[in-house]
């Protein structure tokens, strides 16, 4: 009886076990996070109580797949650490976020940096769906963990967009934002857009000033009652896009069945968590390749990490810097920085 040990195991590894004799508990060091747990992965316990939970999932693989989520949400975490732009032409990528008011651009961004920093974070300011809370233009950069170092690449927020005109994001600001002409912090006027003579407008930006790739935020519950208004407004700002030359995915938020993952192959993202229509008419609407339509459940109300949550986020993350590779990469061979940037803005006269 002494020698007796409660144990899970996921594959041929142990994952989780109690060993009642000694006091002890052992977790595998793939779950510590998920989990929320910060202390060391072998530790003793003073008191131990065993309860039986009803309404887990019988099937044997179940807790294959919950640890093979955690163990891919590592693998990602490991791949976007260790990301650097190609062609090394810039240091970061500046990836810009656009959508109507409560979409889930900030919150996107929040929820990005709570993956690398390990918590749940709320440094952005969230919108309703009425007004944009957000008026000023931010370049957020995003660390890996608290005093880690920061990571190559760029979340760029805006105000939201707004089916009316003179209200919300204006049309005009758009190009100056592309090229890398509006600076951090800028504070938008939906009825004045920024001009040359702005103190602060970047007359000479350089290649690592512009925007690598643009990311459509919608929220995937409202895709089928978009406004016409709102549509001719997102085929406005993506005319404005593809004269610029810059790359486009969309990224569909909120979506509330993203659990239903751990049901499946959890990589088959697309098929399991929405319905193949919706995706269809992002795509018919943006002409966007399946492949670049992405989704996620934002971090919001929660103040608790969510393994499943991390690999979505992460996974539309490095399909963005995917992207923006490709578009790197499509630059003339020899380009310079300076004269990529200055052949870019000829691109968005």
């Amino acid at each position: 009886m002494s020698s007796q040990k409660l144990g899970f195991y996921s594959s041929n590894d142990i994952i989780f076990s109690l060993i009642p004799h000694e006091s002890k508990v052992f977790i595998h060091p793939s779950l510590l996070t998920p989990l929320g747990i910060r202390l060391l992965y072998s530790t003793s316990y003073l008191e131990c109580e065993v309860f039986r939970v009803e309404g887990i999932k019988d099937d044997k693989s179940y807790i294959r797949r919950i640890t093979g989520v955690a163990q891919y949400r590592n693998k990602l975490l490991s791949e976007l650490r260790a990301y650097a732009p190609c062609a090394d032409l810039v240091s970061k990528i500046n990836i810009l976020l656009l959508g109507p008011v409560g979409s889930g651009k900030s919150s996107f961004f929040n929820s990005v940096k709570s993956v690398f920093r390990g918590h749940v974070t709320r440094q952005a300011a969230v919108g309703s769906d009425v007004t944009s809370i957000t008026e000023l233009y931010r370049m957020y950069s995003i660390q890996d963990g608290k005093d880690g170092k920061s990571l190559p690449f760029m979340l760029c927020d805006t105000m939201g967009l707004d089916e009316k005109e003179g209200v919300g994001l204006c049309m005009d600001d758009i190009p100056h934002i592309l090229e890398g002409c509006v600076p951090d912090r800028y504070h938008f006027r939906p009825k004045q857009p920024i001009t040359s003579r702005h103190p602060t407008f970047i007359t000479s930006p350089s290649l690592k000033d512009r925007i690598h790739c643009v990311a459509y935020v919608l929220d995937i519950n409202c895709i089928d009652s978009l406004s016409s208004e709102m549509v001719a407004k997102f085929k406005q700002v993506q005319k404005i896009v593809l004269n610029c030359g810059v790359p486009q995915v969309a990224l569909l938020t909120k979506v509330k069945n993203y659990h239903g993952v751990l049901q499946e192959d959890f990589l088959n993202m697309n098929n399991t968590m929405t319905s193949q229509s919706q995706i269809m008419k992002i795509q018919a609407m943006l002409k966007i390749p399946i492949s670049n339509i992405l989704m996620v459940e934002n971090y919001a109300p929660e103040w608790e990490q969510d393994p499943l949550k991390d690999v979505l986020i992460l996974s539309a993350l490095r399909q963005m810097l995917r992207a923006a590779d490709d578009y790197l990469d499509d630059l003339p061979p020899g380009i310079t920085v300076e004269v990529a940037g200055m052949s870019q803005l000829n691109m968005c006269d």
